[in-house]
C-alpha cells in the first residue's frame, strides 16, 4: 500500500476518532498584556491529518501554532504532543512549568516553516539544512548531508546546494526552509503564511512544493493560510478563527462552502470575486 492511500485508509477509518491526537490544545488562553488572543481553545490534530487555520487578522492563528512551537508560552490551559505535557512536567507527583531541556524533547516532532524564511545568510543552502540534524539532533555529517541533499532534491533545488540565500527568490529561499524543516524528520510541519511574503508570481511554485509534501507519507500538517482555494483543495479539516475563539470547523467542502456562520460568510467574501 503507498503512503497515500495508507494516510486515506487512517483517515476513513470508523476508528480515527479514537486514535491518540498528535497535539491537543485542551482549554487554552493566551494574553499579550491586557489583550487576549485566544479564550479556551479546544483543538485535536490526528496523525496524517492536514488542517487549515484561517480567519482575520489578530483571530489568534499564529498564536496558535507558535505555542506549538514553543515560541510562545500559553497564560492557561494544556497542550499535550504525543502524549505529553508540553509546557508543564511532572516532578514529584506535580506538575510544573517546563524547563528547556523538556521543551525541546517534547517539541522534536515539531517543524515549522515561517513567512520570512529564517535562513542563515552566510551558510550555504546545504548548510542551513545539515545544521539542526547535527548540532540538535548529533547525526554525523554523512548523514546530515545525505538527508539534506535529498530533501533538497525533494523541493526542487538539488542544483543550489552551494547557492547562498542571497542568490535565491524569494520562493527558492522559502522551499529551502521547508528542506530544512523536513530533514528533522518532523511528525507534524507547522505553516505560518509561507506565501503572504513572496510575489504574487512565486505563490504557485511554493503551494506545489506543499501539495507534494501534503500527499506524502502520515506527517499531520497545520496551515495558517488566507489562500482559500489551496485550503479547500489539501485540508481535512478547516478551522475558522475570529476574536479568539474557535467560531467554526468541519470539512473544506462545510465551512468554505456551506456555512451559514455571518462572520465566517463575510470573512470568506474578500476571497471572491
Amino acid at each position: 500500500m503507498s503512503e497515500a492511500a495508507l494516510k486515506e485508509k487512517i483517515l476513513s477509518s470508523p476508528s480515527h476518532d479514537s486514535i491518540q491526537p498528535i497535539a491537543s490544545y485542551k482549554d487554552v488562553y493566551k494574553s499579550f498584556g491586557d489583550v487576549e488572543v485566544l479564550k479556551g481553545i479546544d483543538l485535536d490534530i490526528k496523525p496524517a491529518e492536514k488542517v487549515a487555520l484561517i480567519g482575520p487578522s489578530g483571530s489568534g492563528k499564529t498564536t496558535i501554532i507558535r505555542m506549538l512551537m514553543t515560541l510562545e508560552e500559553p497564560t492557561a490551559g494544556e497542550i499535550i504532543v504525543n502524549g505529553q505535557n508540553l509546557w508543564h512536567m511532572e516532578r514529584r507527583g506535580k506538575l510544573v512549568r517546563a524547563n528547556e531541556s523538556h521543551l525541546r524533547e517534547v517539541r522534536g516532532d515539531i517543524g515549522m516553516v515561517f513567512q520570512h524564511f529564517n535562513l542563515f545568510p552566510h551558510m550555504t543552502i546545504l548548510e542551513n539544512c545539515m545544521s539542526a540534524p547535527i548540532h540538535v539532533k548529533g547525526e554525523s555529517k554523512e548523514k546530515a548531508r545525505e538527508y539534506s541533499v535529498e530533501m533538497l532534491n525533494k523541493v526542487g533545488l538539488g542544483d543550489k546546494l552551494e547557492n547562498y540565500p542571497s542568490q535565491l527568490s524569494g520562493g527558492q529561499k522559502q522551499r529551502v526552509a521547508m528542506a530544512r524543516a523536513l530533514v528533522m524528520r518532523p511528525k507534524i510541519m507547522l505553516f505560518d503564511e509561507v506565501t503572504s511574503a513572496l510575489d504574487p508570481e512565486l505563490v504557485g511554485e511554493v503551494l506545489e512544493v506543499i501539495r507534494q509534501i501534503a500527499k506524502e507519507g502520515e506527517m499531520a500538517m497545520v496551515l495558517v493560510t488566507h489562500e482559500m482555494d489551496f485550503a479547500q483543495e489539501i485540508a481535512d479539516r478547516v478551522v475558522f478563527l475570529d476574536n479568539g475563539v474557535i467560531a467554526e470547523q468541519g470539512t473544506p467542502d462545510e465551512v468554505l462552502m456551506h456555512s451559514n456562520n455571518e462572520r465566517l460568510v463575510s470573512f470568506l467574501s474578500r476571497f471572491r470575486s
